[in-house]
């Protein structure tokens, strides 16, 4: 089941604010601010590829219970 697009535009937008607030910290923030911001991106990148990965799993699945 895909993500649908309502989360797809909010993950997107989320991840936009974050790489946003991430530029503001490399400039006046501790490094570890600086890390855990770098991290939330990755985790919302991460969660289109893992539906994404997900989806194909469930297709391979299917066709092998049609076989």
């Amino acid at each position: 089941m895909a993500l649908s697009k309502s989360v797809e535009e909010s993950l997107t937008e989320a991840e936009a604010n974050l790489r946003n607030a991430l530029a503001f910290a490399a400039r006046q923030e501790r490094p570890l601010v600086c890390t855990q911001i770098a991290k939330l991106i990755s985790d919302i990148e991460s969660i289109g590829s893992m539906d994404s990965i997900l989806d194909t799993l469930d297709e391979k699945i299917a066709e092998m219970d049609d076989d």
